[in-house]
């Protein structure tokens, strides 16, 4: 268990997809793609409590997200382009769930990889894909 830090300006917000199916909310300050774990602050009381550690191993997808809420009836435009840089790519996982975006650091032998949406009504900020989960990477 990780202690959380000081202020909540230095939390991000997400969204752990996880193989199970469950999503979980909850708060991470210390993320990092070159580490397999994650310390989670619950989406309640984040300063008050303890991170609990997360395998990312566990899950198909970490979603940086703008809020928690977000609009379920919002359908995200595949032809939307933003002006960001970087390859576009498709992930497919198993659960038939797609994800397209952009990526400027997709490399199959890396833990995963961070995806940016290319709808700017997205909720999603980034996703970072961890690659093993994914039933099908390519890039469009």
């Amino acid at each position: 268990m990780a202690t959380s830090p000081a202020t909540l300006s230095r939390l991000n917000k997400v969204v752990l997809a996880c193989l199970d199916g469950r999503r979980i909310k909850g708060y991470v300050y210390d993320f990092s793609a070159l580490k397999d774990f994650l310390n989670l602050l619950p989406q309640e009381n984040p300063l008050q409590e303890h991170a609990t550690r997360v395998e990312l191993k566990d899950l198909k997808a970490v979603f940086f997200v703008k809020d928690f809420i977000g609009n379920s009836q919002y359908r995200e435009d595949p032809r939307a382009e933003s002006s960001m840089h970087g390859r576009k790519i498709e992930v497919t996982f198993h659960d038939g769930e797609t994800i397209l975006g952009k990526t400027e650091g997709y490399n199959p032998q890396k833990l995963g990889f961070f995806v940016f949406p290319g709808d700017p009504q997205s909720n999603n900020i980034r996703i970072f894909v961890v690659s093993k989960n994914a039933r099908n990477i390519h890039f469009a």
